[in-house]
């Protein structure tokens, strides 16, 4: 016979099995700050749950690769609804940002630049890295994951947030500006290290010696490049402008922050959609120059092709078997020698006249 205590034991194991996932759980970093002021660094999940009760203070925590287990069990803890985890930890997540009752959900990818450079020039290869994170009324939560050994760094982020206390005072609104704000100039400094590198295909095109393979070769490359950043960046106006339109519950006072980064957001968007259109242009002028060269040298070849023709019919006609005025005679020979030079140096004239050589 079970005891009346046997059900409440029972009950309260899985929550005791949580809460220890969550404190086991390896938090990278973990600040609270009251008045603008970081008053605790690297703090457990049970103090982070605490923390975010209190009005007076903001939290942030970071998670590197968390297990879903692990996420699902501080997601408990601060009160984040489970159905929001699948879209933290799942593989290939889209750029976007969706509002629950409890919270702001958002994806974004940043991208280094100095995977890009390579030997002084920019490698066609962007190398993404992602994070996603949880905006709570008084906090942040933010998770990090691993892609092609690519990860997010933080470094400017945390630099970010630590030289503007003021605005760290106004609420998680703040830690999110600082994170999209840092994200979005990443954006602007792979996207002029294309607009640099496509300005010099550009240049490379009207040179006289023309393009070869690698050229091409690059230009499908940045075309390439531009697709993957367009995925990135685009999606950005959405996620700003969920943010935007919920202000109210990620910090109002935030406003004209927020529309400054709304602008950065749509002129990276403009600024990759013009790259798009200028690689093209460059793809669609060199197959024009290449047949503009092409017919160049078709002119040429037909042009030293009439100019032989002559002195091959005229000493073909001389050279015929049967008497003609001058055979056997030195006036034949010279009247073949003046027709030849003559007819010649008339058609390179007009060929030269018309452009052709």
């Amino acid at each position: 016979m079970h005891t009346p205590d046997e059900p409440t034991d029972r009950s309260r194991a899985p929550r005791a099995a949580a809460d220890a996932a969550a404190d086991n759980l390896a938090l990278t970093d973990a600040r609270v700050w009251r008045g603008g002021e970081c008053i605790a660094a690297h703090v457990s999940p049970a103090r982070l749950a605490e923390e975010l009760l209190d009005d007076r203070t903001v939290v942030w925590a970071d998670l590197l690769d968390p297990t879903a287990e692990q996420l699902l069990a501080l997601a408990e803890q601060l009160g984040i609804s489970p159905a929001a985890v699948e879209d933290a930890l799942a593989p290939h997540e889209r750029t976007k940002a969706s509002r629950s009752a409890d919270h702001i959900f958002f994806t974004v990818y940043g991208v280094d630049v100095h995977s890009m450079a390579g030997e002084g020039e920019v490698r066609t290869e962007l190398s993404p890295a992602r994070i996603s994170g949880f905006v709570l009324p008084r906090g942040l939560l933010t998770i990090r994951t691993t892609h092609n050994g690519r990860v997010f760094d933080l470094e400017d982020v945390v630099r970010r947030w630590d030289a503007a206390p003021d605005l760290i005072s106004e609420g998680a609104a703040a830690l999110v500006y600082g994170l999209l704000d840092s994200v979005v100039d990443g954006h602007f400094a792979v996207i002029q290290d294309l607009d640099d590198a496509i300005e010099h295909l550009e240049d490379v095109l009207f040179e006289e010696d023309g393009t070869d393979s690698d050229f091409e070769q690059k230009v499908y490359g940045y075309r390439k490049s531009l697709v993957q950043l367009r995925r990135v960046v685009l999606p950005m106006r959405e996620v700003v402008n969920t943010l935007i339109r919920h202000r109210g519950r990620t910090g109002g006072s935030l406003d004209s922050w927020y529309d400054d980064l709304y602008d950065h957001v749509l002129r990276a968007s403009e600024w990759t959609e013009s790259l798009r259109d200028m690689v093209s242009s460059v793809f669609e002028t060199n197959l024009s120059l290449q047949n503009a060269r092409l017919n160049t040298i078709m002119k040429q070849l037909a042009a030293w092709a009439a100019l032989i023709a002559i002195p091959t019919a005229i000493t073909g006609w001389f050279g015929q078997n049967v008497p003609y005025p001058g055979f056997n005679n030195a006036f034949g020979f010279w009247l073949s020698v003046a027709l030849i030079l003559g007819l010649s140096l008339g058609l390179f004239a007009l060929f030269k006249k018309k452009d052709w050589l």
